[in-house]
């Protein structure tokens, strides 16, 4: 089973803390969906006909197409590739831009499951950001969704400078009591290049505690786990049933194929990614060209990036599934994080604890091969 993933890169305004790439001009839209199209039928053999089981339109903010847009992209990728029946079809999706006839029309597209970008109920929150919807846009957007959709998911972030435990609490709270079957909770991260970065540096905004984001992942741990949600992913809890499919794919190592700038691409030996800008992607396809690059995964890496991966989730890191001397090793170098309370070894498979779980990608790095 296999997974695509489409990137629409355009936005109403930029976040403050994305660094993903978009672009807050829509002028080239509608060539850039006739490129996405194109490449649906030069990539058409990258998976092999390996049976294709989701389909998900990230961004950028894939709610700001049409609906017939997605419905094209859909039906073209189902010409290529064989779907499988109960395909998962998810697009992301700002709170600004649900509306009952917009969701009665991406349902009708084919489209089973929504991702929201709630991050905050709070609209002081919202505007450090640079969000551009309002708490109250958010919590109508959800109900609204809600009566349309059984499968939903719903964004939060924690960590930020003017949030307090209290606040982080209504926001889980809130998601809670509306009975979200899917929660993602982010930590706020402060990339290079973004507002946010710039604003720290020039002592506009204070900078990230990470004591306190570490506080609020615990609590948010506790919280989530009373209320009957698994936490199968560092940042994802769902109630049974309603895990995310297309993301678990990719934890656990399964062929995607990325379409549009900057999407990456898995065959399960190599990776590769689309060049991420916008006129040249669209100028290179309509010459039937795609502009990527190219990575071989040496056995190392592909060690490396089986630890990351499932150490991340419920799952935990399955020793048997390694060489003989690389699972020796693991188990002698995971000794001090067990004795720390990091680390549990249940029957050869190494998991994180909850106090683990802050150092995930330090632990991780620390088995790697090389």
């Amino acid at each position: 089973m296999a997974g695509i993933y489409i990137h629409i890169p355009f936005c109403k305004q930029a976040c403050h803390y994305c660094n993903f790439h978009f672009t807050t001009s829509l002028r080239r839209k509608n060539e850039l969906i006739a490129a996405l199209l194109r490449e649906i039928g030069i990539q058409s053999n990258y998976l092999a006909q390996e049976p294709v089981e989701t389909i998900y339109f990230g961004g950028g903010t894939p709610s700001l197409l049409e609906a017939g847009d997605c419905q094209s992209l859909i039906s073209s990728i189902k010409d290529f590739h064989p779907v499988t029946k109960n395909c998962e079809i998810t697009i992301e999706t700002n709170p600004d831009d649900i509306s009952d006839e917009r969701l009665q029309c991406w349902k009708a597209a084919g489209i089973n499951r929504l991702s929201i970008g709630i991050q905050s109920f709070l609209d002081e929150d919202l505007k450090w950001m640079n969000r551009a919807h309002t708490a109250k846009q958010g919590l109508e957007s959800l109900e609204l969704a809600l009566a349309h959709f059984e499968n939903i998911t719903a964004d939060l972030i924690y960590g930020s400078p003017f949030l307090s435990d209290p606040q982080w609490q209504k926001n889980v709270e809130k998601l809670i009591s509306l009975q979200v079957p899917h929660i993602s909770c982010y930590a706020l991260t402060v990339e290079p290049q973004t507002p946010l970065y710039k604003l720290i540096r020039q002592q506009h905004s204070p900078d990230i505690d990470s004591g306190k984001q570490a506080r609020q992942f615990l609590l948010l741990m506790d919280w989530m786990e009373k209320a009957g949600y698994e936490h199968y992913e560092i940042s994802n809890f769902s109630k049974p049933g309603f895990r995310s499919k297309h993301n678990s794919a990719y934890w656990e190592g399964k062929k995607y194929l990325g379409l549009g700038p900057s999407a990456h691409s898995f065959d399960g030996q190599s990776r590769q990614w689309n060049i991420a800008n916008n006129n040249t992607y669209i100028r290179s396809v309509n010459l039937d060209i795609i502009p990527f690059e190219k990575e071989i995964l040496t056995a190392s890496q592909q060690v490396n990036e089986y630890i990351m991966i499932s150490l991340r989730t419920s799952g935990g890191l399955h020793l048997n599934k390694l060489e003989a001397a690389i699972r020796e090793r693991l188990v002698q170098e995971s000794r001090s994080y067990i004795e720390q309370g990091l680390l549990i070894n249940d029957q050869g498979i190494l998991k994180l604890t909850k106090q683990g779980k802050l150092m995930a990608d330090g632990i991780a790095s620390a088995f790697f091969e090389g």
